[in-house]
C-alpha cells in the first residue's frame, strides 16, 4: 500500500482544483480553505441532487452571482457537465443528445479567455443587460433565434442550440453589434467571450 504525506495530499487536491479552473478558462475570486477542501461534498450540498445536466445548467445560470457556491466548479463541456468541489469529482452528467449549450459574454471594453464555460466562476462585463440575439444556420439559411434576451447576473447569455451545426451569431446592444461564427460539435467551445460590441 502506498501512503502519501498529508501535505502532499493537500497539494494534489489544490492542483486538481486549479486544473479544473484552467480547463474552464475562468477563475474564481475566492479560495477554498483546507477544511472545506477536505470535507466531502455532494450534489445535495448545493441543492442539485436529482437534476439532470440541463436542469443544473439552467439553475446555476439563473442564480445571482452572490448566491452561486464559491467552492463548486460546474464546467460545461460539449457533451457533458463536470461538477467538482475541493478537487473531488462530484458528478459527470451527459448534456442533451441533440442539444448543445453555448454561453456567450458580449462585451465593450474587457473580456477574458475561456473555452469551457464555468457556471460558478465565469464573469462577463455586462450583467443584466438587454440585448437582441440572432442566430442563423449557415447550411440552410434558417433563423434559429431572433429575439431579445437579458444577460444573466454573471454577464453571460445561455443558449441551447441544435447539435452539429455551423451558424452565425449576432448580438445587438444600444446601437452596437457583434457577429461571430459558432459551431456546436463535440470538439467546440462552450464559452464565447470574443464578441466585442462596436
Amino acid at each position: 500500500m502506498i501512503t502519501t504525506h498529508p501535505t502532499r495530499r493537500r497539494t494534489a487536491i489544490a492542483l486538481l482544483a486549479a486544473g479544473a479552473l484552467a480547463l474552464a478558462g475562468c477563475s474564481t475570486g475566492s479560495s477554498v480553505d483546507s477544511e472545506t477542501a477536505s470535507s466531502p461534498a455532494s450534489l445535495e450540498t448545493y441543492g442539485l441532487a436529482g437534476l439532470d445536466a440541463p436542469e443544473i445548467i439552467d439553475t446555476l445560470d439563473a442564480m445571482p452571482v452572490a448566491d452561486r457556491p464559491d467552492d463548486l466548479i460546474a464546467s460545461v463541456h460539449p457533451t457533458e457537465l463536470v461538477l467538482t468541489s475541493g478537487g473531488e469529482n462530484l458528478a459527470t452528467l451527459p448534456t442533451q443528445e441533440d442539444g448543445f449549450y453555448l454561453s456567450v459574454a458580449p462585451y465593450e471594453n474587457r473580456t477574458h479567455s475561456c473555452h469551457f464555460h464555468s457556471l460558478t466562476t465565469c464573469l462577463g462585463e455586462m450583467p443584466g443587460e438587454q440585448v437582441h440575439v440572432t442566430i442563423t444556420n449557415n447550411a440552410t439559411g434558417d433563423t434559429l433565434l431572433d429575439e431579445p434576451r437579458t444577460t444573466y447576473d454573471n454577464g453571460f447569455l445561455g443558449l441551447w442550440l441544435p447539435r452539429d451545426i455551423s451558424a452565425t451569431l449576432t448580438i445587438d446592444h444600444d446601437g452596437r453589434t457583434a457577429t461571430a461564427p459558432i459551431s456546436t460539435g463535440d470538439q467546440d467551445l462552450t464559452c464565447l467571450t470574443t464578441m466585442q460590441l462596436a
